[in-house]
């Protein structure tokens, strides 16, 4: 039991995309349950995490994708000087450059199958964005364009269930810029690009950690 709870320690840790301040081995969870069962790690270095006591990743060698949409933040007219609405036409293409990259990364893994269908050894890998935010202004009617640092923010909201039972057995939150680390012109090509270099960082950290995951509870 020991094991499979530093093995979902160790994934959780790294579905919040960072170094938990907690040694790896001595998991610190909350006495208190959530309202589905699950007990949230104490001080995890960013982002927020939860996991349901004692799960274990022993008898599941498929995995489901499920998309749980993204959702937008409303701007108000005073900010929108500084963040944008996205169009329609962005919305579609973000939808497809998400899934792509956790479908893409996801067929790598080592460990697990992709299906369609539900059974007693698939997990069905839930997740989402919300709270989505362009920095990025319309086009720009001078030649001398604009530059930017980051093209946006969103917060990925991620759940591991047991497909069958529907059952949520890890939840991971965090929140992330698609960013550079120095400024560049902004352009179609530029800008999509940074967001889909965050799509697939999200993508493989998770893989990666399913992977590794399931190889320790062998």
């Amino acid at each position: 039991m020991r094991k499979s709870l530093t093995t979902l320690f160790a994934l959780i840790c790294t579905l919040t995309l960072a170094a938990c301040a907690t040694a790896p081995g001595k998991p610190e969870l909350s006495d208190n349950l959530s309202y589905d069962g699950l007990a949230k790690v104490k001080n995890p270095a960013a982002g927020d995490a939860w996991i349901r006591p004692y799960f274990t990743l022993t008898g599941y060698t498929k995995i489901m994708l499920a998309g749980a949409g993204i959702q937008y933040r409303p701007i108000p007219r005073s900010d929108r000087d500084r963040t944008f609405p996205l169009t329609e036409k962005q919305q579609t293409r973000l939808r497809e450059v998400v899934g792509a990259a956790f479908k893409t990364e996801l067929e790598k893994s080592t460990r697990f199958q992709i299906v369609t269908e539900p059974g007693p050894d698939v997990l069905t890998i839930w997740g989402g964005l919300i709270d989505v935010v362009s920095f990025v202004p319309p086009e720009p009617n001078s030649r001398g364009g604009i530059y930017l640092r980051s093209v946006g923010e969103a917060t990925l909201v991620l759940e591991i269930r047991d497909s069958e039972s529907n059952a949520t057995l890890v939840r991971a939150i965090d929140r992330r810029a698609a960013n550079n680390t120095m400024t560049f012109k902004s352009s179609t090509v530029s800008n999509w690009s940074e967001v889909q270099r965050l799509a697939r960082s999200w993508a493989t950290t998770l893989r990666e950690r399913l992977d590794g995951a399931a190889a320790w509870d062998d």
